[in-house]
């Protein structure tokens, strides 16, 4: 199958490998250079293909794009389209937050609800309920099974906004749309992700206003409007949720592993899991170096939640090595309705796994066991790639295009460690 990963577990990491640049830092700057009527550049971008469906998008409305080995150029002196087409926004949940910077460049946005991966409803409202804030009409239709709408602002005024969740892709939205705003936007309750950061840091990087402070427990982000933006050369922080994978690899299948490039700052949460679990992590200035035997002790509960809580991009790498752990787990998942599907698979290696609603409880078995196993969305496949590090005898997984989306080579990495892995 060539859509397909093989993998023959069983066996401890030994290595180095480098972490690729970061896939929910790259997707937003992309979207923020449509602001800036110039060539953008930005380096140290990951080979994935949210990348390359995130250029389809910027060249449907008029950017002229140049890929190279890890960097773009992405010149929007001549944006003009606003309409998005149908397949290229389902393709992609991230071609929401192109929404804020394109009323901020042209006054409208068509565009039908975006897709991506299964794994819950993910509503747009808090989006759009933003925009409307700042004076944005938006409208609504269908047409069979597709629903569209239209956002139209004729000039986006600066604004008080209090969101109700912090969510990253509204934030996002707020900022890019409050570039080009009349006045000054506060944003209160904003998610405070090492990724809004990195956007910001690009915003600012180009001549844009903006400030961020802690108020009584809440992140606030104050960006001043009308700033003229001029391009920039940005290079892209390194992927928090790719390294946190490959930490758990390591405790899941045991070895000594340097990860090379880790954003050890964003990741204290995973690095303080590894050592409650056993791991020796040691930080230096070039990345992360973990020693551990693979997973032992079960861990009685632990719940995902937004930065800098532990990320639900990693929950289900943990649920796949809590599978071997002694005695019973227990994860409960806070951002995501739908991120369990990876539970039957991993019962189908042999793991004992119930899930209710939005908790699992894992009962450790002495090994998984390798068999067919299809990918549903991106972070359980790469999960499902644990599984079979782990595993005794030969995996394959199906569907290797929902790990392209955001590993850059997991095969290349795994293979850097020692295990015997390929593309199938």
């Amino acid at each position: 199958m060539l859509d397909s990963i093989r993998i023959r577990g069983g066996n401890p990491l030994f290595g180095e490998t480098k972490i690729q640049g970061s896939k929910n830092a790259v997707l937003p700057i992309m979207a923020a250079a449509l602001l800036i009527k110039g060539v953008s550049v930005i380096e140290n971008c990951p080979n994935i293909s949210d990348v390359d469906h995130m250029l389809n998008l910027l060249k449907q409305l008029g950017c002229v794009v140049q890929k190279g080995n890890r960097s773009l150029h992405i010149d929007a002196s001549n944006v003009a389209e606003n309409t998005l087409s149908s397949k290229s926004v389902t393709e992609m949940r991230s071609s929401i937050m192109l929404v804020g910077a394109m009323l901020g460049r042209l006054g409208k946005v068509v565009m039908n609800y975006p897709g991506g991966c299964v794994i819950g409803t993910r509503p747009i409202d808090i989006h759009l309920d933003a925009l409307q804030k700042m004076g944005v009409t938006i409208q609504e239709r269908k047409e069979g099974e597709d629903k569209y709408f239209t956002a139209t602002v004729d000039e986006m005024s600066g604004t008080f906004i209090k969101l109700p969740f912090p969510s990253v892709g509204a934030t996002e939205n707020v900022i890019l749309a409050a570039i080009n705003a009349k006045g000054t936007t506060i944003l209160r309750n904003a998610a405070t992700e090492p990724e809004i950061t990195a956007l910001c840091d690009f915003l600012i990087a180009a001549g844009a206003e903006i400030m961020t402070i802690e108020d009584e427990g809440e992140n606030t982000i104050i960006i001043k409007g009308g700033c003229r933006l001029e391009p920039v050369c940005f290079k892209v922080p390194a992927d928090r949720i790719v390294a946190g994978t490959y930490v758990l690899a390591v405790l899941g299948a045991g070895g000594h592993v340097f990860l090379e490039d880790a954003p050890v700052s964003h990741m204290k949460s995973v690095i303080d899991l590894a050592k409650s679990m056993g791991a020796d992590v040691n930080v230096c200035e070039r990345g992360i170096v973990i020693l551990a035997d693979s997973v032992k002790e079960s861990l009685q509960y632990l719940e995902t939640g937004i930065y800098p809580h532990f990320p639900t991009d990693l929950q289900s790498p943990l649920l796949a090595i809590l599978t071997i752990a002694e005695g019973k787990s227990v994860i409960h998942e806070k951002i995501f309705e739908d991120r369990m599907l990876i539970v039957d698979e991993l019962n189908k290696m042999g793991a004992n796994i119930t899930a209710t609603g939005n908790e699992a409880t894992i009962t450790g078995v002495d090994k998984l066991i390798g068999t067919t196993v299809k990918a549903k969305e991106l972070r359980g496949g790469a999960a499902l790639v644990i599984a079979g590090i782990i595993a005794e005898g030969e995996t394959t997984i199906e569907n290797r295009n929902f790990i392209k989306r955001g590993y850059e080579d997991i095969v290349r990495d795994f293979c850097n460690l020692g295990v015997v892995i390929n593309n199938g």
